[in-house]
Order: structure tokens, then sequence, then C-alpha cells
């Protein structure tokens, strides 16, 4: 396996900072990649849920107006 001099001695590092050995390190790396892979694959728009959240007070708003006055509201046009 061929691994490029400046992210090789990246993890070089960071296995030591660790106190574990750089075979550990990318062991653990492509066991966390591979597993987080199959649980996006699963479910892939787990990623996005809450995404629209901050929308929330935005539908409350124009539900309040629909009650006010429903008559403004086309019914055709909903269809």
């Amino acid at each position: 396996m061929e691994i490029p001099d400046s992210v090789f001695r990246c993890a070089k590092a960071g296995a030591a900072e660790r106190g574990i050995t750089l075979r550990e390190l990318v062991t653990e790396a492509v066991k966390e990649k591979l597993s987080a892979e199959a649980k996006a694959g699963e479910k892939p728009w787990v990623k996005h849920m809450g995404k629209l959240k901050h929308l929330g007070q935005e539908t409350k708003r124009i539900n309040a107006r629909i009650e006010e006055d429903p008559e403004k509201i086309d019914a055709e046009m909903w269809r």
C-alpha cells in the first residue's frame, strides 16, 4: 500500500500522540470509515434529519395566517 509522504508523517505523528502503533491507527481508521459508510448506506436520509428545523416558526406563522382567514386561501390552487 502506498501513502503520500505527508499523510504518512501525519499518521505516524498521530499514532505516537495516542501512544499506539501506526498499524493500530490505520486499522481503527479503516474500521471507522467502513462502519460509517455501512450506517449511511442503511439510512442515507438520516444525515439530513433536522436540517429544516429552523423553519418551524415560519410554519407556525403561515398556519396562523391560514386560520385567521381561510377564505383567502384558494383551495383549487393547493390541489
